[in-house]
């Protein structure tokens, strides 16, 4: 998942196909802030997910892996793909996975146009990431060949009115989401709303 550190003008995302993040070990240090969790909740979310133990999840945007190590540690008998665009940023999660023993966690190098998941995932996770995606309807389309039956996509964003995140011209507001997404071939199936500053949509394949 890309991030984005608190604060009044937050970094890109690690998916921005501006490829602004080849210094991986510098952008760990405000990807990875602890004050993050304060206001990101991935505990709450991976919560609110439940992923089964035997889970296929893929992190698009990965970057350092904020997420992509938490969902790994939650899915011990199944196995998560930390996709991202830079190749330094893929390379810097191959290095983590190794170095925290998370033998579940792939790094996987996706492009602009196409995650690239090796297989079929129960959980697609994007995380600051949906408003760095040009061409979202293509996008969508190809991604839901990549999930499995009942296979799940959850998109977390930056709301309009949140005192962190991107510029606001950059922003996509929810409810846009919702209509790209059903234009994409995708079914709403939750709206949770326990993040201070981001929306969080849970969406399945439409009948």
């Amino acid at each position: 998942m890309a991030v984005f550190a608190a604060g009044p003008a937050p970094a890109q995302s690690p998916h921005s196909h501006e490829h602004r993040f080849r210094d991986a070990e510098r952008w760990a240090k405000e990807f990875d802030d602890p004050k993050r969790d304060a206001w990101q909740k991935p505990q709450e979310v991976i919560g609110a997910l439940a992923p089964s133990a035997d889970a296929l999840i893929a992190d698009i945007g990965a970057g350092t892996g904020y997420f992509a190590v938490r969902f790994a540690r939650s899915v011990p008998r199944g196995r998560v793909y930390g996709v991202d665009v830079e190749p330094d940023m893929v390379k810097y999660l191959a290095g983590r996975a190794k170095r925290e023993g998370l033998a579940n966690l792939l790094a996987v190098a996706g492009s602009p146009e196409d995650a690239k998941l090796p297989e079929k995932a129960d959980l697609v996770v994007l995380v600051d990431v949906y408003h760095h995606i040009g061409g979202r309807e293509a996008y969508f389309r190809r991604l839901l060949g990549a999930l499995r039956a009942g296979g799940r996509v959850a998109i977390i964003d930056f709301r309009m009115d949140s005192p962190v995140g991107p510029p606001r011209d950059g922003r996509v507001p929810p409810q846009q989401v919702m209509q790209e997404m059903r234009k994409a071939g995708y079914a709403l199936e939750r709206e949770h709303g326990f993040l201070p500053y981001q929306y969080f949509l849970v969406f399945r394949a439409a009948p």
